[in-house]
C-alpha cells in the first residue's frame, strides 16, 4: 500500500509545494496571526491531551508527566531520544544494541512504548525530531489510555501540523566529526479552508567512534482542511530512512568498563550496519456536534523495514589481552494499522461536572522476523566466536551469515480490539476525580517457519485507572492515583510467544503514586511525585523442575521524582529535574538473577538542570549539567558503570530578525564517562567535547 502512496507524495512535492512560493491566498483572507517574540518562547507546556484523551491542564492530571517543548529541543539542538530523556526524571536511556531507541521507565526497559500523536510506533529504530513539536513522557502504568505495554511509562511525540500561518524556516548544522545536517520547515494556507506544511531533514555525519557513519533523510507532508465550521480533517504522510554503523560499544574487564580510548571500535565497521525505513500515512477527523458533544477519529497505517548486522564484543580474557567476538544479523518487516474513535461528552449533573470519554480502538500488526548467526568458516564449519587482541579488536576473519538451529524465522499477526470509558469529574473547584477502565482483546497468531509450528493465544486484560485531585488553591494540586498495565506473553516486540508460556496470563504492572503540582507563576511550574511500581506474573524456570515455568512477583520500583520548568523572569528560562530510584528484584529468577539484585541501568540518583539567559535581544547563553550515579549494566550486578557529571553550554546570537546562529558544546569540560549500556559487554563511552554550530533562518 505504501509503495502506491510514494508517487502521491512525489506529486504533492512537485505540485503543491510550488504553491508556497506563489502565495495564492491574499493576506486579507488569512486568519490573524500572532507573532511570538523570543522572550515569549517557553519551556513550560501547560496542558496535554495525551494523558487523558482530553485537553487537560498538567496540574489537573493525576500522573507524573514531563513535556519537552520545541524551544528546549531547539536550544539544546536535540537530535535523538537519548538527548530528550536526559531531562526527564525517572527515565534513563539504554544502548539498544546500537540499532534502536531504548528507554528504561522506572526500572522497566522497553523498545515498544513509543507513540506518535497518541498512536503506537513500536518498531525498533532511531527516531528523529525534524517534524516534532514536543515530546511527552508519561510515567507509571498507562494501559487505560494506550493499551498493552506502557508498563512503566510511554513516550509520545507530537508532530508539527499544518496551520493557517506562513512558516518559512531552514537550519544548517555543522559539528565535530564531520556532522552535517539540514532541516526545512515550510507551511502556508492554500485557501481559507486548506493549509499545507512540509518538514524535511537530510543528515550525513561521522562520530567520535572510529569508523562510525550516519546517514538519514526524511520528509513529512501534512494537509489540514476545515471541512465546515465544526469539522477539522488532517492527513499526513512520512517517508523516513535512518542508516548507520551498528555500534555495540566496549566490553567490561574486572567489573568495570574496559579502560580504552572512547573512539575504540570493537567488531568491524564494514560489517556492522543497521538501517530502518518507515513509510506512514495518518489521518484524523475532529467534529464538534455542539451542546458538549464531539467525536475524534485517528487512523495510522505504517510499514517498517528494519535490518541490523553486527560483530559483537564479548568477554575479555582474565589476562586482559584478548576479547571474544561473535555476531549475527536480524531483519524485521512490520505493517501496523490502528484506528481510534473517541466520543467526548460534557455533562453537568447539578453542581458536578463530567467530562466523559468513550472509545474504541482496533489494530492489526503483521510481523516477519528472520535472524542469521555469524560463522567463521575459515576456522571451522561450526565456529561462531573468535578471540582477537585488545590492541586491535577488529574481526578481520571472513564471516558468513547463515541460520543456526535456534535462529528466528517466524511470522505473526496480532489483532487488538479495545473498548474504554473514562470520566473526569469536578465535584467542586477543590476536588476532582479521574476514573477509567479499558478492556482489550489481544489475539496472537504466531508461526515458526522453521518447524511449521503454530501458536495462538488470546488475552483479555482489564486495565483500570483512578486518580483523585485536591486543589487547596487554584495554582496547586495534590493527587493520588492507581493504575494497572499489562504486557502480553508475545512481549513488546511480539516475538516472545512460546509453547511454554502461551497459556500464562500477561505480566502485570501496578503503579501507586502520590504527588503535588504547582504553577508558581504564569510561566513557571514545579512538580513532585512518589511512586511504587510492582511487576508480577513474571515467568521463570521452576527450580524444582527445569522443564516447567512458574509465575512469580518479579520486581518492585520505588522512587521520588522532582521536576521544574519555565521562566524565572523574561530573560531566564530553566528546565530541570531529579529522580531517586530504588528498583529491586523481589524473587530469584535464575542462578545469576537473584532476589534483591538491582535492576539493570537504573541509577539511584539522577539529575539535570538547563539554563538559558538572554543578555539582550541579540545575545544569549545556555549552561546545563547532567548527573547520573553509577548503574549496573546487567541484572546479575557483576559490572558497574561509573556515575558521571557532564557540563553542556551554548551561545546564541541573532544576526537579524530572521537569522540567528547558535553554538552548542556537549561535555564542555571534556570528561571521560560512559553514556549507557545494554549488557556487561555492550557499554557505550560518552562523547568527548563536541561542538555543534547551527545557522537558523526564517524567510
Amino acid at each position: 500500500m505504501i509503495a502506491r502512496l510514494t508517487p502521491i507524495a512525489a506529486l504533492l512535492s512537485s505540485v503543491v509545494l510550488p504553491v508556497f512560493a506563489q502565495n495564492t491566498v491574499t493576506e486579507s483572507a488569512l486568519p490573524e496571526v500572532k507573532v511570538t517574540s523570543t522572550a515569549e518562547k517557553t519551556y513550560n507546556i501547560k496542558s496535554t491531551s495525551s494523558a487523558t484523551k482530553t485537553d487537560t491542564l498538567l496540574r489537573d492530571t493525576p500522573q507524573a508527566v514531563t513535556v519537552v517543548s520545541k524551544d528546549l529541543i531547539r536550544d539544546q539542538s536535540m537530535q535523538s531520544l537519548s538527548d530528550v530523556i536526559r531531562y526527564v526524571p525517572g527515565i534513563v536511556a539504554a544502548q539498544g544494541e546500537g540499532n534502536r531507541d531504548t528507554a528504561v521507565f522506572r526500572g522497566n526497559s522497553s523498545t515498544g512504548d513509543f507513540y506518535v500523536d497518541g498512536i503506537r510506533d513500536d518498531v525498533q529504530y532511531y527516531r528523529d525530531f525534524y517534524n516534532i513539536d514536543s515530546v511527552e513522557a508519561l510515567k507509571g502504568s498507562n494501559a487505560m489510555i494506550f493499551g498493552r505495554g506502557g508498563s512503566g511509562g510511554v513516550i509520545n511525540r507530537v508532530t508539527k501540523q499544518a496551520e493557517w500561518r506562513p512558516v518559512r524556516e531552514a537550519s544548517l548544522t555543522l559539528g565535530s566529526w564531520s556532522q552535517r545536517r539540514v532541516t526545512v520547515d515550510l507551511g502556508q494556507a492554500l485557501t481559507d479552508t486548506v493549509a499545507m506544511r512540509v518538514n524535511a531533514v537530510v543528515e550525513d555525519s561521522g562520530s567520535y567512534r572510529q569508523g562510525f557513519t550516519l546517514k538519514r533523510s526524511g520528509v513529512n507532508q501534512t494537509l489540514s482542511w476545515r471541512a465546515g465550521s465544526d469539522t477539522m480533517v488532517a492527513v499526513a504522510y512520512e517517508h523516513f530512512k535512518d542508516e548507520r554503523t551498528a555500534d555495540r560499544g566496549i566490553p567490561s574487564f574486572q567489573g568495570l568498563p574496559l579502560n580504552t580510548d572512547p573512539s575504540t571500535f570493537f567488531g568491524n565497521t564494514d560489517i556492522n550496519t543497521t538501517w530502518a525505513k518507515v513509510d506512514a500515512l495518518s489521518a484524523s477527523i475532529d467534529h464538534d456536534f455542539g451542546q458538549g458533544w464531539s467525536v475524534r477519529n485517528r487512523t495510522r497505517y505504517a510499514e517498517y523495514d528494519k535490518f541490523y548486522q553486527n560483530i559483537v564484543p564479548g568477554a575479555v580474557n582474565t589476562a586482559g589481552t584478548s576479547v571474544a567476538l561473535s555476531g549475527y544479523n536480524n531483519a524485521t518487516q512490520r505493517k501496523n494499522f490502528f484506528n481510534q474513535t473517541d466520543l467526548i461528552f460534557n455533562l453537568d449533573t447539578g453542581s458536578i461536572r463530567h467530562k466523559l470519554v468513550g472509545g474504541l480502538e482496533f489494530g492489526k500488526q503483521d510481523t516477519d522476523n528472520f535472524r542469521n548467526t555469524a560463522y567463521f568458516l575459515s576456522i571451522s564449519p561450526t565456529t561462531t566466536s573468535i578471540n582477537v587482541a585488545l590492541t586491535n579488536p577488529v574481526a578481520n576473519t571472513p564471516v558468513t551469515f547463515k541460520q543456526a538451529a535456534s535462529d528466528a524465522n517466524n511470522t505473526g499477526t496480532v489483532t487488538t480490539k479495545s473498548i474504554y470509558l473514562q470520566d473526569q469529574i469536578e465535584f467542586s473547584p477543590q476536588w476532582q476525580l479521574l476514573a477509567g477502565i479499558r478492556r482489550d482483546s489481544f489475539d496472537v497468531d504466531f508461526t515458526d517457519r522453521r518447524t511449521a509450528g503454530n501458536l495462538k493465544t488470546t488475552d483479555t486484560p482489564v486495565s483500570p485507572r483512578v486518580g483523585l485531585v485536591f486543589k487547596p488553591m487554584k495554582e496547586v494540586s495534590v493527587y493520588a492515583s492507581y493504575s494497572l498495565a499489562f504486557v502480553p506473553r508475545a512481549g513488546d516486540q511480539l516475538s516472545s510467544l512460546t509453547v511454554s508460556n502461551k497459556s500464562f496470563d500477561p505480566e502485570k504492572f501496578k503503579n501507586l503514586e502520590v504527588g503535588v503540582k504547582w504553577d508558581i507563576g504564569s510561566d513557571l511550574s514545579a512538580s513532585a511525585a512518589i511512586y511504587q511500581l510492582d511487576r508480577s506474573n513474571v515467568a521463570i524456570t521452576d527450580p524444582a523442575d527445569a522443564s516447567k515455568l512458574i509465575l512469580v512477583d518479579g520486581q518492585r520500583s520505588k522512587g521520588l521524582e522532582l521536576g521544574f520548568n519555565g521562566r524565572i523572569n523574561a530573560d531566564w528560562s530553566i528546565m530541570g529535574g531529579y529522580a531517586y530510584q530504588d528498583a529491586k528484584l523481589t524473587k530469584t529468577q535464575s542462578s545469576t538473577v537473584l532476589a534483591g539484585a538491582t535492576l539493570a541501568q537504573v541509577p539511584t540518583h539522577s539529575a539535570s538542570l538547563w539554563n538559558r539567559y538572554n543578555f539582550d535581544p541579540v545575545w544569549g547563553a545556555g549552561l546545563g549539567i547532567v548527573y547520573r550515579s553509577e548503574v549496573f549494566s546487567a541484572t546479575d550486578n557483576t559490572v558497574t558503570v561509573p556515575g558521571f557529571s557532564r557540563v553542556d553550554a551554548a551561545l546564541y546570537y541573532n544576526l537579524s530578525k530572521s537569522i540567528n546562529v547558535q553554538a552548542n558544546i556537549e561535555n564542555l569540560l571534556d570528561k571521560k564517562y560512559y553514556a549507557f549500556a545494554n549488557s556487561n559487554n555492550n557499554i557505550t563511552p560518552g562523547s568527548p567535547r563536541a561542538l555543534r554550530v547551527s545557522l537558523n533562518a526564517k524567510f
